[in-house]
């Protein structure tokens, strides 16, 4: 598969890249897809979240009425579950989130995403540029003329530049990547792929290994 190689004006710049079929054109594993975005979520989740049970709740401990005679079911202590301001029941634990996922499936998991974006033509390879200083004025002028400035993008370098990072941080809808740190997820999520012309070499390289 062969893609025309633009300028950061959104010029043609009559030059292609071909894009290796063993990455951008092998049959999507939708579960394997599935399982990677599912891990990479739950891996996230801090696990923090507690709910105090009876035995943690400050109050007092006397039978706040007698046993028999009242004509409603028997209470013996404040905290219950059922009163208002008592124990939860089975209320939440901190937990670790994390599984393990085999490397086998994650790389076919992020082959398959990228397979679906090359299907799509959601794929754009850009010339390699970078800036002298973070400014992220001149990296929205750049989504402008990519005409990506309405949608979700990830951007993919061959390796960290921080001052294009710098520069997109703060735009909506943009994120930036190494190749060597694209995850699935993060591929699904964008609506366009922007892949530097140095960074396709090194997705080649480094799923072709």
């Amino acid at each position: 598969m062969e893609l025309n190689i633009v300028n950061i004006k959104g010029e043609d710049t009559g030059r292609k890249i071909e894009l290796t079929d063993s990455i951008f054109a092998v049959e999507p594993n939708d579960h394997a897809i599935y399982l990677d975005v599912k891990q990479y979520l739950a891996n996230n989740r801090q696990g923090t979240h507690k709910a105090k049970e009876r035995s943690e709740i400050a109050g007092s401990t006397r039978k706040i009425k007698k046993q028999k005679g009242t004509g409603t079911a028997r209470a013996g202590s404040i905290k219950s579950p059922i009163f208002r301001g008592g124990g939860r029941v089975f209320g939440p634990r901190p937990r670790d989130y994390n599984f393990k996922l085999n490397k086998k499936v994650k790389q076919l998991a992020r082959l398959s995403a990228l397979a679906y974006k090359a299907k799509n033509n959601e794929i754009m390879v850009v010339e390699d540029f970078s800036f002298d200083a973070p400014k992220s004025k001149a990296f929205d002028a750049i989504r402008k003329s990519l005409k990506v400035d309405d949608k979700r993008s990830l951007l993919v370098l061959k390796e960290i530049d921080r001052n294009v990072y710098l520069s997109a941080r703060n735009i909506p809808r943009t994120e930036v990547s190494v190749a060597s740190g694209l995850n699935t997820y993060s591929i699904m999520k964008a609506q366009y792929l922007l892949l530097t012309e140095s960074s396709v070499e090194q997705i080649g390289k480094l799923y072709n290994e």
